[in-house]
């Protein structure tokens, strides 16, 4: 391992004998442009001629010391960077010269000496002053520029060997043993540390081992492209193949590169420049560019092509070869049974009903399981480890749902929920499946061949009131899952693509598990595809088609509520495990309803539940009319009686615009709650 402080202190002796010499070489120019020979003045063509030997003397001096400080491991910076970008010997002696410019206070005098009173380095000075100078140079392809690591100010007409030279920053600072990311890409580039100390799943250790083995032959130039839908698994196999080359991972977003042809082209150098000074593996995140159409994509196609530094694209599809070498492979998320060992591992033998439970349910990398385990106690004061852990898995996949959907907050139980005999068996099938799908699917291996369809898809469809909210949310409760209500105002947009982009982001974030997805008013998303006649026809088809797509490929369950069942695309309803259809309450459904309407702590007295029963209102409305009730008896100060239920139903009623003869609410107390 290199000892830095003695590295830094030799680099810095041969610097001190480079500056050394190249200030004698320009000196030695100063005197051959100040000094003329005059015959009749021989005392000063000695004394030149004492001066030039001295030259000759210092300069070996400095020369061999240069040697012998030069006799390190690893080598001085200026002797490492000529290796690794190209340079020739006579490039290598203008990149001091021009270092020596930024260091050495002393160099600006000697360069106005050397040539014509210009106190700044250029191309003819170096051409005088060193040894073997060769024309091209500073050609655009040789590395001086082409590798950005000199800047020339040439204004106007001015030629180009006489225009002033000065070295990059980055370069002056690597030159001085300051080994940092240029700062002009720092702004732009994030470390992924921690994907690269990620632990792995079997399945993506193979993965790495597969790229890594592909690298050594195919060479580190290639671009690997990581293709699938888990961005975590993406970021953490990326991590560890960039640790196994011996490289430093940054990430760099596609939002974030230029789209002028010349910006990309400068950036590309000096991101290839950095794989070579650091070494640097960047991560390219194009999951949300399309990769056939617009300017984003035609600039990472073009960054592609121009940047031969290592580059690893993380892509949801993949994507056209960028004219290199193009390897490609598919991560996904650790597999249920890893996840299910990996529980197993961090919980103990005795928890084994818990590792099944958890990796069933929640869809979680082996880092986040770590996490999470080593997180909880053996017992917490008032809660089992289990309902600790599910909580704590809950709280782990639920911020990326958060800022897409409008999580509910779920109390209801099955007490709570009047339906006929029918609806309610079909809500405990669902609850059953959303239970049993692991043993179903793997276990009795139903789900072996088909890996589509293997989500759980239902639509609540009746009148508003009905109890279809109510029924997610006791599914929710029942199951100890997130509930969240898909607001249509945040998925739909009006610009193409976007609510595709929207959808997939919000599916891709529930695959995690732990939640069920409420789509109400579904009917506003899930409409009929119609005869395409312009534009809008058919791109809000490719909409309905993408649901389509994306209801069949999703592991978790998800609700549609709907009001009107027969504006839904007949495409959705075969996709649709169940169908459960809410009707209006019956007198004996409403009656239940009247009954459990208050809860126990309320101060109800003598309510006629046969005569509430008998008006028409749906389980929705009979909380409203509840409600009303309980703030007329506060604020008459009294128990809640039969008369300010009637008088809140008949409020409800004028409400909802239906007629009702004014002797259903006569209550010999109504005249006092008006």
């Amino acid at each position: 391992m290199t000892n830095l402080p003695a590295w830094h202190d030799a680099n810095g002796q041969f610097l001190a004998a480079a500056l050394c010499w190249v200030r004698l070489r320009l000196e030695r120019c100063a005197r051959r442009a100040t000094t003329t020979e005059v015959a009749d003045q021989p005392d000063a063509v000695t004394t030149g001629s004492e001066r030039t030997d001295d030259l000759d003397r210092e300069e070996s001096i400095a020369s061999a010391a240069m040697q012998v400080a030069a006799e390190i491991d690893p080598p001085p910076a200026l002797m490492v960077l000529a290796e690794r970008l190209g340079l020739s010997r006579f490039e290598q002696d203008i990149v001091l010269l021009c270092t020596a410019m930024e260091i050495d206070p002393r160099v600006p005098a000697l360069c106005a000496s050397a040539h014509g009173h210009k106190p700044y380095p250029t191309f003819a000075l170096a051409m005088t002053a060193f040894d073997d100078p060769a024309w091209d140079a500073l050609s655009p392809h040789r590395p001086l520029r082409f590798w950005r690591l000199l800047e020339i100010a040439q204004p106007g007409n001015l030629p180009l060997t006489a225009s002033a030279l000065r070295v990059d920053e980055r370069i002056a600072s690597y030159i001085k043993g300051l080994n940092e990311l240029d700062d002009r890409l720092s702004s732009i580039l994030v470390g992924e540390g921690e994907s690269v100390e990620a632990p792995l799943a079997p399945s993506q250790r193979e993965t790495v081992n597969r790229i890594s083995r592909t690298l050594a032959v195919e060479g580190a130039g290639s671009i690997v492209e990581l293709v699938g839908h888990d961005a975590g698994s993406k970021s953490i196999v990326a991590g560890r193949v960039a640790r196994d080359a011996g490289r430093r991972l940054l990430r760099l977003s596609a939002e974030l590169l230029p789209l002028a042809a010349s910006d990309i082209e400068t950036m590309g150098r000096l991101c290839q420049r950095e794989s070579l000074l650091l070494p640097i593996v960047f991560y390219l995140d194009v999951e949300d560019v399309e990769p056939v159409a617009g300017d984003r994509a035609a600039a990472v196609r073009q960054f592609l092509g121009r940047c031969g530094a290592p580059v690893i694209l993380s892509t949801r599809e993949p994507w056209p070869r960028p004219g290199r070498s193009l390897l490609r492979f598919d991560v996904e998320k650790p597999t249920r049974i890893e996840q299910e060992e990996t529980w197993r591992v961090m919980l103990g033998p005795a928890d084994a009903p818990l590792a099944e439970r958890l990796s069933s349910q929640f869809n979680l990398d082996v880092q986040a399981i770590h996490d999470i385990a080593s997180r909880t106690s053996e017992a917490v004061e008032g809660t089992s480890r289990a309902t600790e852990l599910w909580d704590a898995c809950s709280g782990c996949v639920r911020p990326r749902l958060d800022s897409l959907a409008e999580r509910i907050t779920t109390r209801a139980t099955w007490d709570d929920l009047v339906l006929p005999e029918e609806q309610m068996l079909m809500l405990r099938q669902i609850a059953a499946q959303v239970i049993h799908r692991t043993k179903v699917y793997e276990e009795w291996e139903l789900g072996r061949r088909v890996q589509r369809g293997l989500g759980i898809g239902a639509l609540f469809a009746g009148e508003s009131g009905t109890g279809k909210t109510l029924a997610a949310e006791v599914l929710a409760s029942h199951l100890r899952l997130s509930l969240y209500r898909i607001d249509l105002s945040s998925v739909v947009s009006k610009y193409i693509g976007e609510t595709e982009k929207n959808l997939r982001r919000l599916f891709d974030a529930a695959e995690a598990g732990g939640c069920i997805l409420f789509f109400d008013e579904a009917d506003a998303l899930f409409g009929r595809r119609t005869e395409v006649k312009d534009s809008h026809d058919r791109y809000a088809n490719i909409e309905v088609n993408y649901l389509l797509q994306r209801m069949e490929s999703f592991h978790g369950l998800a609700i549609l509520a709907t009001n009107l069942r027969s504006t839904l695309d007949t495409a959705f309803l075969r996709r649709l495990r169940f169908i459960v259809t809410f009707p209006f309450p019956s007198t004996a459904d409403r009656r239940r309803i009247w009954k459990r309407v208050f809860p126990a702590v309320a101060p109800v007295r003598d309510l006629d539940y046969e005569r509430l029963a008998r008006f028409g209102l749906t389980g929705a409305a009979i909380r409203n009319v509840a409600v009303n009730a309980a703030f007329l008896a506060a604020a008459d100060a009294r128990t809640i009686g039969m008369g300010h239920v009637l008088e809140a139903a008949r409020s409800e009623f004028a409400k909802l615009e239906r007629p009702v003869s004014p002797a259903a609410f006569d209550w010999p107390e109504t005249e006092a709650v008006r």
